[in-house]
């Protein structure tokens, strides 16, 4: 008797829940109900099933259901999974940040974080954090990112905002505008650089990505007379990257360059500081928009909004990022995947055909 084949293991989307009185349970909610989405991935929410009823309830998705998974091994395919994060009994309070509703929001994360390194998940959707409630509740990081790439052992991570217009990545992110001067050294720009090109190509399939490179002065410094880190700090890491093989150009007035064509014409903007680059990528882009943390063995994306505590309740938050988010993590996932396979087995080129290659 033949075996039957065996089928294409759906991948494990795993989304800790953010903090529960934001917006996070109703865009979770909003983005899953359609049941179509269980023909392409496993859903694994890490949270407190009480939040998403409540969301459930109150969006009066009747057709919405979920599976409650006390142990990792009960997770199944073609339903939405539910891994409840906290013993303790939660009060839902939508619009209002509670030191329980941080203390869950970290406990989500923690949870969701240790399963996607044991393989229980395959990538990670982050949903949105009240990053001033959790350091309030003893979580000693800035956001996500910083905490993910400590899990992950990496000194730091690369920030990257994507949408369908536009790449944009960091070299500092959640740092004080008094402390971004002392942050940037020729070496971290050089080695950020590097990184967003190796993102580019690894995990978005652009072979020859081309990078612009902004400056961090008023009119990129005026060749000095607005000040000299272009010169002195920023232009020596343009060069390095040059002749490291990556086409990358720069720097570049902010103002301008998000202010005409220009950034249609490069893969990738890498911005200095955190307002610098996500204020234009949000103007442009912000229902659609979506947080990748590059530079890490694993995959992990949120959508490119807060907790919106202003409107939690109200029940006309967008999931459009938040689907957005989903859909991009399963992207880099397989990319990841498929150049892991076609590199697997790639001959090695000798010194002679290293030589012919270049020299055409």
């Amino acid at each position: 008797m033949e075996k039957a084949p065996n089928k294409i293991q759906q991948i494990k989307v795993g989304i800790s829940i953010g903090d529960v009185n934001g917006i996070g349970p109703e865009i979770i909610v909003k983005a899953l109900k359609d049941s179509r989405v269980l023909e392409e991935f496993t859903p694994v929410i890490y949270g407190i099933a009480k939040a998403i009823l409540n969301s459930k309830n109150k969006l009066e998705a009747h057709d919405f259901s979920y599976k409650v998974c006390a142990t990792p091994d009960q997770i199944e395919g073609k339903k939405i999974n539910l891994i409840n994060c906290s013993d303790q009994e939660v009060e839902i309070k939508e619009g209002v940040p509670t030191a329980q509703s941080a203390k869950l929001a970290i406990q989500a994360l923690e949870k969701a974080a240790l399963d996607l390194a044991n393989g229980v998940i395959d990538v990670l959707v982050t949903a949105p954090i009240s990053k001033e409630s959790i350091q309030n509740a003893g979580f000693n990081f800035p956001g996500h990112t910083e905490y993910l790439a400590e899990m992950s052992g990496q000194a730091e991570a690369l920030m990257i905002m994507v949408s369908p217009l536009l790449k944009v990545a960091l070299v500092t992110s959640h740092v004080p505008i008094k402390d971004i001067v002392q942050n940037l050294t020729k070496d971290k720009i050089f080695a950020k650089i590097s990184e967003f090109e190796k993102s580019l190509r690894k995990d978005f399939g652009i072979q020859r990505p081309t990078i612009a490179v902004l400056g961090l002065n008023p009119h990129a410094g005026e060749n000095g007379k607005i000040g000299m880190e272009e010169q002195e700090v920023i232009n020596p890491a343009i060069s390095m990257a040059k002749s490291a093989g990556v086409l990358v150009h720069g720097p570049f007035a902010a103002d301008g360059f998000f202010g005409s064509d220009q950034r249609s014409k490069y893969d990738g903007v890498l911005a200095m500081y955190h307002d610098q680059g996500l204020t234009a990528f949000k103007a442009l882009a912000f229902d659609e928009g979506v947080n990748f943390t590059a530079g890490l063995p694993i995959v992990r994306t949120s959508p490119d909004h807060g907790t919106a505590f202003d409107i939690a309740g109200q029940y006309i938050a967008s999931a459009q990022s938040m689907r957005s988010a989903i859909y991009l993590a399963i992207d880099v996932y397989k990319s990841r995947k498929f150049e892991r396979e076609i590199t697997a087995f790639a001959l090695p080129i000798s010194i002679g055909e290293k030589d012919k290659s270049n020299a055409r």
